[in-house]
């Protein structure tokens, strides 16, 4: 799916944790899911050397969300965001550099 056919909400990053999200895997192609771990890993890379911001889409229980922000740390299930804000990987549709 790309992020320019997503209808998705725009929230602010400091609501995500009051989000709760489903443990299934929203990518059902494993190539999509390689390139989503490659792409986040390049926005952390962009992120702490020089502060860019991303747009990353992703879905809890209600829906479709975005979010603008850093990423800071991409590990093996979650992404970290400013102020330890975490977001499972397998709930990110896609991630947009802005």
């Amino acid at each position: 799916m790309s992020a320019e056919s997503i209808s998705s909400q725009h929230i602010e990053k400091e609501t995500i944790p009051e989000l709760k999200f489903p443990k299934e895997e929203v990518l059902s192609d494993p190539a999509a899911r390689e390139e989503r771990r490659k792409k986040l890993e390049q926005c952390m890379l962009l992120g702490n050397n020089s502060k860019v911001k991303v747009k990353i889409f992703f879905e809890d229980i209600t829906g479709i969300k975005e979010v603008e922000t850093t990423v800071w740390t991409v590990s093996e299930e979650y992404i970290s965001l400013k102020q330890n804000v975490m977001v499972p990987i397998k709930r990110i549709h896609a991630v947009n550099i802005l």
